[in-house]
C-alpha cells in the first residue's frame, strides 16, 4: 500500500508544477488514490489549502521529515487517468500551472471554499451541496395507524388526515412520499414533524437532481430523415471511423443550412449504437435552446448539458450524472470539453471557427486542441464543422492533415439567399432614417405587410458609442480603463463594457461645463427606438448581452420570436449563427464595417465569417430569402466575397494576404503580455523579457514589440506586449518555461504575466 502522496496545491501567490510529497496517514490509505481532493498544510504555520492527488508511491523525493495529509474531500476520484493526463499536458502547453487545469476540469461546486474559524484560523470546506428533497417513510402497520386515528381528538384534523394517508400508504406498499407542502397529497412540516416525534414515520431526505433542461425529456421523439446525398457522403467517410475506433480529425465544411446537424446527430446514434459515448461543443449560450433540443429531441435523458449560463447547483448535478455514467450524450460550451466522460466515441465541435473555443483566462487553451488529445487517448473521430472554417483548420483540411467533407448545398434544394450591398457612402441618411437606409427600410416593410419575419444585426450593443461634450471635445471615459463609457438608456447610464464600472449620465460637461453634451455613434437600444419610431406597427426583441443577463434571457427570447410574438429580431452577433426560424426571410446588417477598422490581421477573416453566417439565417424553409448589408466598405473583398457566399474564393484570396505578411497560418505565434498598476514597472518589466527573448531565440524567430497594449489600462492596470511568429524555433519552450518559474516572483509585487500560444487576436 502506498504511503507517500503527490499533491499539486492550490497556493496562488506561489504556484508550480511540481507536486509536493505528503504522508498517507493509515486511516485514509484507502482513501487516498490520484484524482481525490485532500487538504493539506502548506507553509509555515501549516495554514490549511486545497490540493489534488495526482499519484501515490512509496518512495518520496523530498529530504526531510514529510507533513501527513489532513483530510480527504472526496469519497472517489473526481478525476480519472485520463483527465489526470489531460491536465498535465495542457499545463505544458498553454505554460498555465498545473493547479489551474485541473480547477478547469471541475465546475465550480468543486472548487473548495476557505471557512474562519472562532481561533481566528482558516479552514478549507467543501463548496458543492448535493439538492435534497424531504421523503416520508411510514413505520407501522395498517391496523396500528387506524387504532391511532381513532384515539385522536376530533378536532384534530391534521394529524387524522396524515395518519389515514400514513395507513393507506404502508398497505399499498409505494414508495415513500415526498414531503411536500402544496398538492392534494400535502401535509404542513409542523404536522409531519409531530409524527415523526410521536413515532409515526421517518422524514428521509433523499438525494435529486437540478435538471436544467428536464422539460425537454418528456418531448417527442424525433426520428433520423433520410440523409440527402451530399449528407451520405459526409456519413460514408464519417462511419467508418467511428466503427474502426480511429483517431481521425474531419473538417465538414457545409453551407448554411446544408443540414450540418442532421450529420451530427446520426453520427452520434451510430456511436451509441456501438455502446459508446458522445462529446459535442457549441460556441455561443445563445445557440444552446436550439441545439440541445435537436439533441435531446432525437436521445432524450441521455443527453446531458453543461455551460455557463447554467446555476452552479444545476452544472454540478449534471457533471454528477455525467461522472456517474447516467448520460452518455454531452452537449456545451467550451468547458464541456473537459466532461468526465468515458469510453468516448466521437467528439464534434459545432462552428468549429468561433472565437469562443478560446479560453481569455489562464490556462488559455483552445477547446479544438482538447478535443484531439481526447480523441487521440480514446481512438475516437473529430468532427469539426462551420459553413466558414478557420483558416488553419481550413489549410490543414488542403494538406490532408484533416479528412475535408464538403456540403456546398442547401438541404431543402433552396438557393442561398441574395445578398444587396449597399454603399452608405451615397445613401440619404437624415436625423430620421437614423442608421437606415432606404433599401433596407422598404425591405423591412415588405415582410411586415406580408407577416414574415426579420433579423437585424449590428455589432454594437448599448444606446451610443460615446458621449462627447461639442464646446471643448471632452469624451466620457471609465476612470479604470483608457476607454470611453457606453450609453445605455434603460438604465440611463454609462457603463465600461470591459471593467463594469457604472456612472449616471451628465447633462452638462465636467470639463468646461457647456450644456452641449451629445451622444455619438450608435447601439442596439437606439436602433431599437429608431425602428419604433420608422415602423409603429413593427413588434421588435432586441437580444444582446444587456436584454439576457438573467437566466434563461436567450432561451425567453428565441422563443417568443419563434411563437411570432415578434416581426423584427434585433440583435449582436450571438445571432448570427445556428438561429433557424421558418419565417426568417430577411437579414438586414445595420453596419458590416465594425470589426474592419480593427488593427487585427484576423479582421477581414472574422468580417466575412459573421456576414456569411448572419446572412445564412435567411429562407431557411420554403419562403425565399434575402440579404441587405449596409457598408461603408463596398469594394472590400471580405464584403465582395461574402456577398456570392463564396468562401474557397475568400480563403485563397486570405491565404494570398496572410503568406505575404509572414501571419498565420504561415507562422506560429505567441503573445506574452505584462501589467501593473504603474505604467513604468510595466514598461520596465516587458524590456527585460524582451532582452531574455533576445538572447534565449534563434534569427528565425521575428519578435514584435514590446508595444503598448491596444487598449493601454484596463482594471487600472497598465498593459504591454511581445508577439513572436516562428516557424521551427527549438528553444523557444523551454524559454518559456524558464520565464514562466521566473515571473513568478514577480506576482507577489503587484505584476501580471499571460502566456498565449496561439492568440486569436494581437489587439
Amino acid at each position: 500500500m502506498s504511503t507517500v502522496a503527490k499533491v499539486v496545491v492550490d497556493v496562488p501567490t506561489m504556484q508550480t508544477n511540481q507536486p509536493y510529497d505528503y504522508a498517507i496517514p493509515a486511516p485514509l490509505a484507502d482513501n487516498v488514490v490520484p484524482g481525490v481532493r485532500v487538504v493539506v498544510g502548506f507553509g509555515k504555520g501549516d495554514r490549511e489549502v486545497m490540493g489534488v492527488v495526482v499519484d501515490t508511491t512509496d518512495q518520496q523525493d523530498f529530504d526531510g521529515e514529510l507533513k501527513s495529509i489532513m483530510r480527504v474531500l472526496d469519497d472517489h476520484p473526481i478525476l480519472d487517468k485520463e483527465l489526470l493526463a489531460l491536465s498535465r499536458w495542457m499545463a505544458d502547453d498553454t505554460f498555465a500551472f498545473w493547479i489551474t487545469c485541473l480547477q478547469a476540469m471541475l465546475p465550480s461546486a468543486l472548487h473548495a471554499d476557505t471557512k474562519w474559524l472562532a481561533n481566528g484560523a482558516k479552514t478549507v470546506v467543501n463548496r458543492g451541496r448535493v439538492a435534497t428533497e424531504d421523503f416520508i417513510v411510514p413505520l407501522l402497520k395498517h391496523d396500528e395507524y387506524l387504532t391511532l386515528v381513532e384515539q385522536q381528538r376530533t378536532n384534530a384534523k391534521r394529524r387524522i388526515t396524515l395518519l389515514q394517508a400514513l395507513a393507506q400508504w404502508s398497505t399499498d406498499g409505494a414508495e415513500p412520499r415526498l414531503l411536500s407542502v402544496a398538492g392534494p397529497d400535502s401535509f404542513d412540516r409542523t404536522t409531519v414533524k409531530a409524527g415523526q416525534s410521536q413515532g409515526w414515520l421517518r422524514i428521509e431526505p433523499r438525494e435529486f437532481y437540478r435538471r436544467p433542461y428536464a422539460n425537454l425529456d418528456a418531448q417527442a421523439r424525433t426520428h433520423a430523415l433520410t440523409p440527402t446525398a451530399q449528407q451520405q457522403r459526409a456519413l460514408d467517410a464519417l462511419l467508418p471511423a467511428i466503427d474502426g475506433h480511429k483517431d481521425q480529425t474531419f473538417l465538414l465544411e457545409g453551407v448554411t443550412g446544408s443540414g450540418k446537424t442532421e450529420v451530427y446527430l446520426q453520427a452520434i446514434a451510430a456511436t451509441l449504437a456501438q455502446g459508446r459515448n458522445a462529446l459535442m461543443l457549441i460556441p455561443e449560450i445563445a445557440l444552446t435552446p436550439q441545439m440541445v433540443r435537436n439533441v435531446k429531441g432525437r436521445f432524450g435523458a441521455d443527453v446531458a448539458v453543461l455551460h455557463s449560463a447554467l446555476s452552479d447547483g444545476e452544472r454540478f448535478d449534471e457533471w454528477r450524472r455525467i461522472e456517474r455514467g447516467e448520460a452518455r450524450v454531452v452537449v456545451g460550451a467550451r468547458s464541456a470539453a473537459f466532461a468526465p466522460l468515458t469510453n468516448i466515441g466521437l467528439f464534434i465541435m459545432d462552428e468549429e471557427h468561433e472565437t469562443s473555443y478560446k479560453q481569455d483566462d489562464s490556462p488559455r487553451y483552445h477547446a479544438r486542441d482538447v478535443l484531439q488529445w481526447r480523441g487521440a487517448y480514446h481512438h475516437a473521430p473529430v468532427l469539426l464543422g462551420s459553413a466558414t472554417p478557420s483558416l488553419e483548420s481550413r489549410a490543414r483540411a488542403a494538406k490532408g492533415v484533416y479528412t475535408h467533407l464538403l456540403m456546398p448545398e442547401r438541404a431543402n434544394q433552396k438557393p442561398l439567399p441574395p445578398v444587396q450591398i449597399v454603399d452608405m457612402r451615397a445613401a440619404q441618411l437624415d436625423s430620421v432614417s437614423g442608421d437606415f437606409s432606404n433599401e433596407l427600410l422598404n425591405a423591412l416593410q415588405e415582410r411586415l405587410d406580408r407577416g414574415e419575419q426579420s433579423v437585424l444585426m449590428l455589432n454594437r450593443r448599448g444606446f451610443s458609442s460615446f458621449v462627447m461634450c461639442r464646446e471643448c471635445g471632452y469624451v466620457a471615459k471609465c476612470p479604470n480603463c483608457d476607454i470611453s463609457l457606453t450609453l445605455h438608456m434603460d438604465s440611463h447610464t454609462l457603463r465600461c463594457h470591459y471593467c463594469g464600472h457604472e456612472e449616471p449620465v451628465p447633462t452638462v460637461c465636467p470639463s468646461c461645463g457647456s450644456k452641449r453634451i451629445r451622444y455619438y455613434g450608435t447601439g442596439t437600444e437606439k436602433v431599437e427606438q429608431s425602428l419604433h419610431k420608422l415602423l409603429p406597427n413593427a413588434r421588435v426583441l432586441r437580444m444582446d448581452v444587456d436584454t439576457t443577463r438573467r437566466k434563461g434571457g436567450h432561451a425567453k427570447i428565441l422563443k417568443a420570436f419563434g411563437q411570432h410574438e415578434a416581426d423584427i429580431l434585433l440583435g449582436t452577433q450571438m445571432i448570427a449563427k445556428g438561429l433557424d426560424f421558418p419565417d426568417v426571410t430577411l437579414v438586414g446588417v445595420i453596419n458590416a464595417d465594425t470589426a474592419l477598422g480593427l488593427p487585427d490581421f484576423r479582421a477581414s477573416e472574422r468580417t466575412f465569417q459573421l456576414l456569411t453566417q448572419v446572412s445564412g439565417r435567411a429562407g431557411r424553409a420554403d419562403k425565399a430569402g434575402a440579404v441587405v448589408v449596409q457598408t461603408y466598405n463596398p469594394d472590400h473583398y471580405a464584403i465582395q466575397l461574402a456577398q456570392h457566399h463564396d468562401y474557397e474564393h475568400f480563403f485563397v484570396t486570405e491565404m494570398g494576404i496572410r503568406h505575404q505578411s509572414g501571419y498565420p497560418p504561415y507562422y506560429f505565434t505567441f503573445k506574452l503580455t505584462v501589467s501593473h498598476p504603474e505604467d513604468r514597472q510595466a514598461a520596465k518589466a516587458i524590456y527585460h523579457l524582451a532582452d531574455e527573448l533576445k538572447h534565449s531565440l534563434s534569427d528565425q524567430a521575428v519578435m514584435l514589440g514590446p508595444t503598448r497594449g491596444a487598449i493601454a489600462r484596463l482594471k487600472r492596470r497598465y498593459y504591454y506586449q511581445i508577439v513572436i511568429k516562428y516557424k521551427n524555433e527549438p528553444q523557444l519552450h523551454a524559454t518559456l518555461e524558464r520565464l514562466l518559474t521566473e515571473t513568478q516572483v514577480g506576482s507577489r509585487n503587484g505584476f501580471q504575466v499571460a502566456f498565449d500560444r496561439e492568440p486569436l487576436s494581437f489587439v
